[in-house]
Parts: structure tokens; C-alpha cells; sequence
């Protein structure tokens, strides 16, 4: 009780050098619950859509995905005759039946030509009016679509593009475009998370989107009063021929579990890369809270000395500090609760911004949640204290007769610098593994092996780097400001463990940040050099979210002036039968025309590629000739989707080395549709535009006007080309750098708590430096020059650390073709400046709290 007491007594004696290190933990918990609220809200978002919208018994195609995709090479949704409809009608339990109709490999736009598809990069899906879309959609303004001249907007579309009634609006599909004027305007009766969604009358929509009536994607059955869901599949099974024939029959509860399976995958990784940077930020809060606790131990060691003296045992001292951090861990792990709540709703606001929306009205806070943060921030609190409750629990009753602190343990430094060293020098040859390793696989196993331990090794040799590296920063940045920087200087060497400490936290988020610095720019400048190598075209032209080409765009590229050649690429599946009498399901196959050989340059280690797209002819590439013993000449049998099967002899063998379409099977268009019926046909992936001579710039505007009409193919050349890649790289980094911001905000905090700790350490020096005529401006600036070194010996140790790591990473990608190493050293140098900044700021409000301090008052402190 009495150990309780004191902890009790010192924490709230000390609340104020607690509280950077209870916000640290806030921060970290409130990222680990603010990622689980807000997936969890996603989850039962999708989940309470899908069981909205699933109709009791749903019959498809059977090629149709149990998710609801409806998208086939062909561009048109999978779909099933109306006679079906007829046959589920007159089922023993089915109350009523409807066809519906849908696609999502389509585009709508406005009058202006302008896409109405949604910029989360979620479906645009139009389809005809049912009365089970009426179950889940209320029609808030105007009237359901009734002629070909008419369609339905749900209102969240409206209200983004600023539809109205009568508006034109034109869908584009493989058919054609057609057009019609708003009707009405439907709003969800659930909440819609960015999808956009049209509505036609069912002769409109059949025409429209497959270009012939009498078919539906699928047929909606509602079971009679009595008769559950399981027993109606049952009974359609039984009707539509035992095991249901070509069609697939689901419940209502398998529907929305199929789609809850689509949208999981993009969930979980969303939600475990979250969670990742909430442990970085977690391991970075570790060595604050060291920190925080190693100092606060030694500005007591007196005073554990005396309680020491007068009876307490090692075990009740180590107790007290560990009960202290138990209470830090607790205080800081429930307001992270809260603010990670407050984090979910504000990411919720955010994504609502971008274009999914995510009512508040869904917010799922299950109580795993509140118990995983306060679990791990107490955890985590009271591990990184148990060092320091140790340290104090070795404190002798003679500490009470020292004015200054205990004395440092020499000989547990060099062993921590022993330790270091050789996980250092392990991880250092785990690099070097990786770097020579001939697979990927196992140089990924190297490599994190690799980084763990170099990581682990540097934080241990941290306080033995940190005496060399911060007089060589000292000589640098400290000594043009006179003795005011040698003071910081050697206040930044008084403590090693201590900077070292403060150091290695702005260490592992700036080695992060530079590690990925690196593999970004190595992969633009990569792929950049490969396309400048290999592609002979001046233009490519397709869409960003990977729908296809509608033939009508074909032909607008092919009739436009300036144009001297187009080449059309399609991409189907097929089963291979190989010479080694194996079936491969489902292997990717591209067919093209011949002039592709010429517009893209792959390298061949046996044959010419010209060759593969001569008749019945095919390419394969490296690898897989040699797991099944292909060679020039040998045959394989193609089962095209959708077609029939075809004897193709393999005429060339491309290099597996290639980065651009690497991996890829060639065949010539003309073989492809020899075997697959002209309805079937896959529509084109992308096409190559070469201009004729010398009007590549007239090309390009022609080009650009030819596609005005259908808005969701951008047309590049090779300058735009690689500026997209250098974009969509960009883009990626510049959100894992906002979430690894979380680790670098936690790492300031130390910088402050260490400094604003370090000034209360130092009251009776600071006192008589002020005595002896140091005046403030001097002493501010002496607190903010050893907080500028100390985040610049983290930047350094971090930075290079970092570029270590990316530069062994990209010898992976070399395995993959991407062999070009560039480090970004403007972004290097910009965030090592940046780190000076860092320290300055980290340093304002210890630096004007020393600045105030009474000058006989801090002299008479013990």
C-alpha cells in the first residue's frame, strides 16, 4: 500500500514531464483504434448494403462472379435467357420473380461529355429498375424511367455533379452510346459508399448494354410466406435441372457474403498497413518513454536512495516505477480510445471528400477495440519502463549521501556496444545475402532479416556513435555560434545513452522514409529506361481504372488523319495443355496485331516475336519454357475462354527479364479469332498510335479531339507516360510518408520531453551560468543548437541507415528487371534540413521555459 502511495505521489508530482510521454502513447493508441473503428464501420457499411440489396434466391450465369461483377472480356456482363424467368415463376415457394439487368464495364457522362463516374474509384453500374432496387431506394424527385428517351440518377450523383430533371446524360457501352434525359432522381434507403448508379426501363437497358432483348444478368426470386431461403434455392435447383445447369443459384445470405468477400481483400490490407504504422509509431513511443523514466529515475536518485535507507527493498522501488508507468499507460491508453474514435470519424469526413461515403449513423465501435487499445498501451508502457524501474531498483542507500546521480554502469555500456556491434555486422551481411541472392523469395527473407537486425543493431550502438557523430556535427553546425554552441555540444555528449536514445526514435521513421525514397526512385528511373529501350510508339491510349476499349473508340483512333498505324491488344484466359501433358487453369494470353513487334521491343532468347503472330502461332516466355520443356517448334493446346481449341506452335521464346508486359504469351489477333466466336471476342486492353512522320504534335491534338466523346481513355505519349508512373508512384509514397508522419510527430515529442527534462536536470547549472552573465537569448539558443544536433545525429544515422536498406532492396528489383539504382538526393538533403527545422521547433518551448527560470531560485535548488 505504502509502494502504491508513493507511485501515486510521484506521478501526480510529476504530471507535467509525464504528459509528452502520455500523449505519445494517446497518439499510438488512438492510430491502432481509430484504424479498427473505422474498418470495422466500412465492414458494417458494405455488409448492411449487401443485405439490403441481395433479393431471398438470385440466379446468374453461371461464369457470372458470386460477387456480382458482371464484366466479361467481351465487354458484356455475363447474362441468362428470359425463359429462365418464366421457369423460376413457376416454382413451388416463390411469391414473385423479376429479370434484372446490370453492367459495370461502361461510362456515363454529362452533356458536356464530362465522366459521372465516381473519383473513389468506385463502380459505375447502370441497370434497369426493379422492384428490388424500390426495396432499398426511394425516388425523391421526378419519375422511374419509362421509354428509351429516360433515365434514373441515384441522389448522391446528382448531388456531386449537380444533375437535375431533364439533364441529358449519355451511357457508353460496348453497344454504343446511348442517350436520355434525367426522370428522376432515387435516394438510398442504406447508405451508398460511392458507387453511381443508373437506371433504365428493362427493353431500354437490354438494348442499351447487351444490344438484344430477351435477357437478363440475373433473376431475382422472392420466397412465399413459410418457405425459408435454403428450401427456394432448393426447389429453383431442382427446376432449373438438378444441380442448376449453367446458371448459379444463391440466398440472399450467400449473395452478401460473397460480397463482403470481394470488398474484404481491399479492406485487410488497408487495415494491417495501418496497423503497421501504428507499431512503427509504438516502437518509436518505446524509447521516449525510456527516456522519460531514465531521467526521471536519475533526478531522483537521492530520494530513492533515502527511501532505500529507511527500509525499502529493491523489489518495492522497482515496483513504484513500474506502478508509475502502469498509471501513464492507463491515463494516455483511454484518451487514445477516444481520439482514436474521433480519428475513424475524421477519416470517415476524409474518404467522404474523396468520394465514399460512410455514414456516422454505421459507426462500429465493438468492444475488442477499446480492450486491444488499452491492452497495448499499458503493455507497451510498462515493458519500456521495466529498464529504468530496474535501474532504480539497484540504487544503493549511499546515493542519498551524493549530490550528483548515481554513476553511469561503464560495463553495461560496452556490453549494449558489444551487442550492437554484432547485430549490426549480422545484419550487415543479411544485406549482403540479399544483394546476391538469385531468387526474390529468398533475397525477401535476407532482406528483412536484413533490416531488423540493422536496425536493432544501430539503436544498441546509438550512445557509442553518438559521441563521434555529434562532435563531427559539432565542428560543423555548433562552432560558428562560440561558446554558446560548445556548450550545446558537450551538453548533447553529457548523456550518450540519452542522445542516442532521442536520436535512434527520429532515426527509424527517417530511415523508413529514406528506404522507400529510394525504392520509389529507383523504380520511375527503371521503368522509365525500359520503356525508353523497348517502346516504338509514339502513343498509348487506354483507361486508368482498366476498363476496355468499346470498339466505337477503336474506330475513332483509326480514322483519325494523322494516324500512320493503330495496334490493337487484347488479353483473355485460356487453358494450356503443355508437351509435358499438364492442364494450366485460367494462364494468361495476349493477342495482338503483327505490328506489335514493332511497337514494343521485347527481347527473344530463341526465335523472332514477328514470327509468333503468324498463323496458329504463339510466343512463351523464358521461365515457363523451361518448367515445361517447350522449345522452338513445340505444340501447345490453347482452350480459349469462350471458344474452342486451337494447336498453337510456339514460334519464339522472349526473355522472363522483361519489365514492360513482362511475363506475357503472345498470339496474333487473327489466330485468336480464328478459335473464338466474333461476339465472344475480347475487346482491346489498350492501344498503340504511331503517328505518320513529322506529325507526332498535329497527332496528338487530332488523337485527343477523335476521343472527345469518350472521356474515360486518355491518350499519352511517352513524355505523359512516364510522368504518370513518376505520378502514381508519387502518389503512393506521399501517403505512406503521411502515415509514417504519425512515428516522426511521436519522435518530436521525445526530442521535447528529453529537452524539457534535460532543463529541469540542469536548474542549479542553468542558474549559475546565468549568475556568471550567460544571458537568456544565449541560453535559448544553447538549448535549441543541442536540440538541432541531436535530431540532425538522428536524421544522419537514420538517412543513411535508410538508403542502405533501399539501395539492397533495389538488387531485388534488379531481379525483376528493374535495374536502375538512383537515390533521390534532393529529397535527402531536403529532409535532413528538414530535421534541423525539427530540432529547432522541438526546442521552443523547453528553451523559453529555461529563458524564464529565476536565477537565485534555481541556484538554491538541490
Amino acid at each position: 500500500m505504502t509502494v502504491l502511495k508513493t507511485s501515486m505521489r510521484n506521478f501526480f508530482a510529476h504530471k507535467g514531464r509525464m504528459a509528452l510521454s502520455a500523449v505519445a502513447v494517446l497518439l499510438s493508441v488512438a492510430f491502432v483504434c481509430g484504424t479498427l473503428v473505422f474498418t470495422d464501420t466500412m465492414s458494417t457499411t458494405f455488409d448492411k448494403l449487401f443485405a439490403a440489396t441481395a433479393s431471398d434466391v438470385t440466379v446468374s450465369a453461371k461464369d457470372a462472379s458470386d460477387g456480382g461483377e458482371t464484366t466479361s472480356d467481351n465487354g458484356k456482363p455475363p447474362v441468362i435467357p428470359a425463359s429462365v424467368l418464366a421457369d423460376v415463376r413457376d416454382v413451388d415457394g416463390v411469391k414473385s420473380a423479376e429479370g434484372a439487368l446490370h453492367s459495370t464495364s461502361l461510362t456515363v457522362v454529362d452533356g458536356d461529355k464530362e465522366s459521372l463516374s465516381p473519383t473513389s474509384g468506385g463502380p459505375t453500374i447502370v441497370g434497369n429498375w426493379t422492384a428490388n432496387d424500390a426495396r432499398t431506394m426511394k425516388i425523391t424527385s421526378g419519375l422511374a424511367p419509362e421509354g428509351p428517351d429516360q433515365i434514373m440518377v441515384d441522389a448522391d450523383t446528382a448531388d456531386k455533379h449537380g444533375l437535375k430533371l431533364g439533364d441529358e446524360i449519355g451511357v457508353i457501352s460496348v453497344v454504343g452510346t446511348h442517350t436520355a434525359k434525367i426522370s428522376g432522381i432515387a435516394d438510398w434507403a442504406v447508405t451508398n459508399p460511392g458507387a453511381a448508379i443508373f437506371f433504365l426501363d428493362t427493353k431500354t437497358a437490354q438494348q442499351a448494354l447487351i444490344g438484344e432483348t430477351g435477357v437478363f444478368t440475373n433473376v431475382n426470386a422472392t420466397a412465399a410466406d413459410g418457405v425459408s431461403d435454403a428450401q427456394l434455392k432448393k426447389n429453383v435447383l431442382a427446376a432449373l435441372g438438378g444441380a442448376g445447369g449453367d446458371y448459379k443459384v444463391l440466398t440472399a445470405k450467400e449473395s452478401a457474403e460473397a460480397g463482403q468477400k470481394d470488398v474484404e481483400g481491399f479492406m485487410g490490407v488497408m487495415k494491417y498497413a495501418m496497423l503497421g504504422f501504428a507499431g512503427i509509431a509504438f516502437l518509436v513511443g518505446i524509447f521516449l518513454i525510456i527516456n522519460t523514466f531514465s531521467m526521471l529515475v536519475a533526478q531522483r536518485t537521492r530520494e530513492i536512495g533515502l527511501m532505500r535507507a529507511i527500509g525499502s527493498s529493491r523489489k518495492q522501488v522497482n515496483r513504484s516505477v513500474l506502478i508509475e508507468a502502469l498509471l501513464l499507460g492507463v491515463v494516455g491508453s483511454v484518451l487514445g480510445v477516444g481520439a482514436g474514435v474521433g480519428l475513424a470519424v475524421g477519416l470517415m469526413k476524409l474518404m467522404g471528400m474523396a468520394g465514399m461515403e460512410l455514414s456516422t449513423d454505421d459507426l462500429t465501435v465493438a468492444w475488442t477495440t477499446p480492450a486491444i487499445g488499452l491492452l497495448l498501451g499499458v503493455v507497451v508502457t510498462v515493458l519500456a519502463a521495466y529498464l529504468p524501474a530496474r535501474r532504480a531498483g539497484k540504487i544503493s542507500p549511499m546515493a542519498a549521501l551524493r549530490d550528483a546521480g548515481a554513476p553511469a554502469d561503464a560495463r553495461a555500456g560496452w556490453i549494449r556496444g558489444g551487442i550492437g556491434t554484432f547485430l549490426t555486422a549480422v545484419g550487415a551481411f543479411a544485406l549482403y545475402l540479399t544483394s546476391a541472392a538469385d531468387k526474390a523469395a529468398e533475397g525477401s527473407m535476407w532482406l528483412g532479416l536484413g533490416v531488423v537486425l540493422s536496425l536493432v543493431g544501430f539503436v544498441l550502438i546509438g550512445p557509442l556513435l553518438a559521441g563521434g557523430v555529434v562532435r563531427v556535427l559539432g565542428v560543423v553546425v555548433l562552432r560558428v555560434f562560440g561558446p554558446v554552441g560548445r556548450m550545446a555540444e558537450r551538453n548533447a555528449l553529457r548523456n550518450p545513452r540519452r542522445t542516442g536514445a532521442t536520436g535512434a526514435a527520429l532515426m527509424i521513421g527517417l530511415a523508413l522514409v529514406a528506404c522507400l525514397s529510394v525504392v520509389g526512385s529507383s523504380m520511375v528511373a527503371s521503368a522509365t529506361d525500359e520503356l525508353d529501350k523497348t517502346v516504338g510508339t509514339d502513343f498509348i491510349i487506354q483507361n486508368d481504372a482498366g476498363q476496355l476499349i468499346t470498339p466505337q473508340a477503336v474506330t475513332a483512333v483509326k480514322d483519325t488523319p494523322q494516324v500512320e498505324r493503330v495496334t490493337e491488344y487484347k488479353w483473355t484466359e485460356a487453358d494450356f495443355t503443355t508437351p509435358d501433358g499438364k492442364t494450366l487453369k485460367n494462364t494468361a494470353i495476349t493477342a495482338a496485331d503483327p505490328t506489335y513487334a514493332t511497337d514494343l521491343r521485347v527481347e527473344t532468347v530463341e526465335g523472332q516475336l514477328a514470327d509468333a503472330y503468324r498463323p496458329d502461332s504463339m510466343s512463351v516466355h523464358e521461365k515457363f519454357a523451361e518448367d515445361h520443356g517447350i522449345s522452338l517448334g513445340s505444340k501447345i493446346d490453347v482452350a480459349f475462354k469462350d471458344g474452342s481449341t486451337a494447336g498453337l506452335t510456339v514460334r519464339a521464346i522472349t526473355s522472363s527479364d522483361a519489365v514492360v508486359d513482362a511475363g506475357a504469351m503472345y498470339t496474333s489477333i487473327d489466330t485468336m479469332a480464328k478459335y473464338v466466336p466474333a461476339d465472344k471476342m475480347p475487346l482491346d486492353v489498350l492501344l498503340f498510335v504511331s503517328a505518320k512522320d513529322g506529325r507526332q504534335d498535329a497527332a496528338y491534338t487530332a488523337l485527343k479531339d477523335s476521343l472527345h466523346d469518350y472521356p474515360q481513355y486518355t491518350v499519352r505519349d511517352q513524355t505523359d507516360y512516364k510522368e504518370a508512373l513518376k505520378d502514381q508512384i508519387g502518389q503512393l509514397l506521399n501517403m505512406i510518408y503521411g502515415l509514417l508522419a504519425l512515428a516522426i510527430v511521436v519522435a518530436i515529442l521525445g526530442v521535447v520531453n528529453t529537452l524539457a527534462l534535460s532543463v529541469v536536470e540542469r536548474t542549479r547549472e542553468i542558474g549559475l551560468m546565468r549568475a556568471i552573465g550567460l544571458s537568456r537569448r544565449q541560453l535559448r539558443r544553447m538549448i535549441r543548437l543541442e536540440s538541432v544536433v541531436i535530431a540532425l545525429f538522428g536524421a544522419l544515422l537514420g538517412l543513411g541507415l535508410g538508403m542502405g536498406w533501399g539501395a539492397t532492396a533495389q538488387q531485388l528489383l534488379a531481379l525483376e528487371g528493374l535495374k536502375v539504382l538512383e537515390i533521390p538526393w534532393p529529397t535527402i538533403i531536403g529532409v535532413f534540413i528538414g530535421s534541423a527545422f525539427v530540432g529547432l521547433f522541438a526546442a521552443l518551448v523547453p528553451a523559453f521555459r529555461a529563458g524564464r527560470m529565476n536565477v537565485l531560485n534555481a541556484i538554491a535548488t538541490e
